[in-house]
């Protein structure tokens, strides 16, 4: 009796600290991932930049380790999905297919004072027609000063040959030999011109950022043509099924499918995604929250709501390896873990500014509560209760913008799978909360996932997510009014760190930095 052939899809996650590749099989697992760490270099407080060809390097070499696994395994390699950073950028030369430039990270600051000034005349306009204000980061301003200053970049465009574009449009470019320039929706919509009632770029705000429309991607479906791989670079002609922004496919792995339903994922930053339905919702001003296209399949759009906070994985890596206090990530969570909580200590991790609640890009981080009595696991738990203080503002802030209450919250990323950081979650949110299994591959596997129906592989993407085990779940276990307090002490944090006497001139006001007058 001959054994059916088992097929699958390579999915590939290229993430702002590294780049995993893994063939995920027709039951909705991830085969083990081959995986990369990536550098980033931070020249100074408000730059943040990688080097583009250490991005395609580690692509190409984790995608061709994983193909050489799945024949080993005699598994059929279908198609490749991808799903990348966003917000990402860079310029490139489409003859010599060298980068011209750094790639300029989501988490650069450079233009925040800048585009302060722009914020009366856009901002209104921007958050209804795009879905986001004119925000701290504008990589269509920095394409345009790129060209205007660098010569090599301006000869390129000059002679018809400048590509502009973010890291899945780059990778695209690669995997195809340059046959495409594109990015997907999910992807155009983090560079703050995606139009949300048309679907293209908003002309607008793009013409005033300077950015020649000649070096902009074309945007597609998340599930649209991207055209064939080259034979050259994995030695195979395999269809690009599918490109998604990370946190969008996280969203499809996790089982967030339907209004009502959020993920949390813990990477570099974390971020906050609800599913809002199959038109822009009605909206309050939030502070940091924003309106996104979740996915684009079929030529049909589904929106979703984000809210971040930009440095909690990043944050734990500082803690760790930039100044020493705990060995490892791993060491933080054992010693939380083996602390009640809350703890007296607190920890703000605004190492890159706040979005949410406040909007103040140049804040910076705070350690308080430190006395002569603490211990490392006291300071342990207060460094995962801050990360749980932040998905609250998070989540606290999509409700309240959107009136719309998430009834399940799907967790993943690597910090979810601290059991201490997932139960004080649960405690300081007032509601369960689930992790989902082998999170860690979630963004890989969402894209694979959307990738494999378009193969065949699955009707669709619910059932993909079905084969898989049930997520377990957190239960919060914390008395209300011992939450209300924790909150309440975080909050009074905030007002006095982050005042309008603390914040920088441009930044928005703290809704905490003073109570409601007497009635």
């Amino acid at each position: 009796m001959t054994r059916e052939r088992r097929r699958g899809v390579l999915g590939v996650d290229e993430g702002t600290t590294g780049t995993r590749a893994a063939v995920v099989l027709d039951d909705g697992r991830a085969a083990p991932p081959a995986y990369l760490p990536l550098s980033v270099r931070s020249p100074d407080h408000l730059r943040v930049e990688q080097d583009a060809g250490e991005i395609w390097a580690n692509t190409v070499q984790v995608c061709r380790e994983a193909l050489e696994r799945a024949a080993a395994d005699g598994v059929e390699v279908t198609g490749v999905s991808i799903s990348t950073q966003r917000a990402t950028v860079l310029l490139w030369d489409t003859v010599t297919g060298e980068p011209l430039t750094q790639a300029v990270v989501w988490q650069d600051r450079r233009y925040a004072a800048r585009l302060r000034e722009w914020e009366p005349e856009w901002d209104a306009r921007l958050e209804e027609e795009t879905g986001r204000p004119v925000g701290s980061r504008a990589p269509l301003l920095w394409a345009a000063e790129e060209i205007a200053a660098d010569p090599a970049a301006r000869r390129a465009h000059q002679e018809g040959r400048l590509a502009f574009g973010s890291v899945d449009s780059w990778l695209v470019w690669k995997l195809t030999g340059g046959a495409r320039h594109a990015t997907s929706a999910t992807n155009a919509v983090a560079l703050g011109a995606y139009d949300l009632r048309t679907g293209g770029w908003h002309e607008p705000w793009a013409a005033f950022l300077g950015c020649p429309p000649d070096v902009l991607p074309v945007i597609l479906d998340e599930d649209g043509d991207y055209g064939v791989t080259d034979p050259a670079v994995l030695g195979a002609a395999l269809p690009i099924l599918s490109v998604m922004g990370d946190q969008h496919a996280a969203m499809l792995a996790l089982g967030a499918h339907r209004p009502g339903q959020a993920t949390c994922v813990h990477g570099t930053g974390t971020f906050l995604d609800a599913v809002a339905g199959d038109r822009p919702p009605a909206r309050r001003h939030v502070p940091g929250v924003l309106t996104l296209v979740g996915w684009r399949s079929r030529g049909t759009p589904l929106f979703s709501v984000e809210s971040y906070a930009p440095t909690t994985g990043s944050a734990m890596r500082w803690l760790c390896q930039e100044i020493g206090l705990f060995d490892s990530p791993e060491q933080l969570a054992r010693l939380a873990a083996g602390h009640a909580g809350p703890s007296r200590v607190t920890f703000l991790p605004a190492l890159a500014g706040l979005r949410t609640p406040v909007w103040a890009p140049e804040a910076t981080g705070v350690l308080s509560g430190l006395s002569l009595s603490t211990t490392r696991a006291e300071l342990a738990r207060g460094v995962l209760d801050g990360f749980a203080h932040s998905v609250c503002d998070l989540l606290e802030g999509v409700e309240t913008a959107t009136g719309l209450r998430v009834a399940e919250l799907f967790c993943g990323g690597g910090l979810a799978t601290s059991d201490a950081l997932m139960a004080s979650q649960a405690d300081l949110l007032g509601r369960p909360v689930r992790r989902a299994l082998d999170n860690g591959t979630a963004s890989l596997r969402g894209a694979a996932y959307l990738g494999g129906v378009r193969a065949g592989l699955w009707p669709d993407v619910a059932a993909a997510v079905a084969a898989l085990p049930p997520a377990p779940v957190f239960e919060p276990t914390l008395p209300d009014a011992r939450r209300e307090e924790a909150r309440a002490a975080w909050r009074d944090l905030l007002a006095r760190h982050v005042s309008p006497q603390a914040a920088s001139p441009g930044a928005r006001p703290n809704p905490y930095a003073q109570e409601e007058p007497p009635s």
